[in-house]
């Protein structure tokens, strides 16, 4: 059995976070198997990683191959990277099955310009994200994330009610939301409270409720707050 010490979190029960490396090495398979069906005109290429994701997104990590190798096999020997928040990049990950799948059905219908386009299309912004960690689906759903929070008026996060902090909050102070795993959220909290504010922390994993009060659909998310809870300046 291998030795596991190295994991701060377990990739396939911790699933609400996710090692930052991981979804690239799973966007470099996504990536070439896009391009090699774009190249041939192969229809069930697409098709193969569409339902690849796809299982992966309902079953679980385990049934998703590139992220089993990377775990089993590169994670063992790199350690363990960033842990970051996982809903983006399952975002991308579905817009991937999305797209991969009208690829495929238009090389079935005969539409090859069509679907080759659709494949090229995957395999681009695949390899991108593979290649320099800049995932577009990513950047879609954390946008997604403040429209709809906008949406309902919350979004902007205008007040903070002191009444979810023991009733009040001192001066100086931020209010972050986090999850327990997250390194972006640890480095966020340790660099607020060496400029000297006031850290009042709200863990997404034991507090959902107030996430959603808030509209928060990532983390880290920070906002300055006065003391009478009114929203300064949003930080992260």
């Amino acid at each position: 059995m291998s030795d596991r010490s190295y994991r701060t979190a377990d990739p396939y029960r911790d699933t609400d976070v996710i090692d930052a490396r991981a979804p690239r090495a799973n966007q470099l398979v996504v990536g070439l198997i896009a391009l090699a069906g774009a190249l041939t005109g192969l229809w069930w290429l697409p098709a193969l990683m569409a339902a690849q994701l796809a299982i992966g997104l309902t079953l679980g990590r385990r049934w998703c191959i590139a992220c089993v190798a990377y775990f089993e096999l590169l994670q063992p020997r790199l350690g363990e990277g960033p842990l970051e928040d996982s809903r983006p990049p399952r975002f991308a990950n579905l817009v991937g099955v999305v797209v991969l799948s009208g690829s495929a059905i238009a090389y079935l219908a005969g539409l090859d310009l069509l679907g080759g386009a659709l494949a090229l299309l995957v395999a681009a912004l695949a390899l991108l994200s593979a290649a320099t960690g800049f995932c577009t689906g990513c950047q879609i759903y954390k946008l997604g994330a403040r429209l709809r929070g906008l949406g309902r008026g919350r979004g902007h996060i205008g007040r903070i009610d002191p009444s979810d902090f023991g009733g009040s909050l001192l001066g100086n102070a931020v209010v972050e939301f986090t999850h327990p795993l997250c390194s972006d959220c640890h480095r966020l909290e340790r660099d607020l409270r060496a400029a000297g504010r006031n850290v009042y922390t709200v863990d997404v994993r034991t507090q959902p409720q107030l996430a959603r009060k808030y509209g928060v659909g990532v983390v880290p998310t920070a906002v300055a707050v006065d003391e009478s809870g009114a929203v300064i300046a949003r930080l992260a």
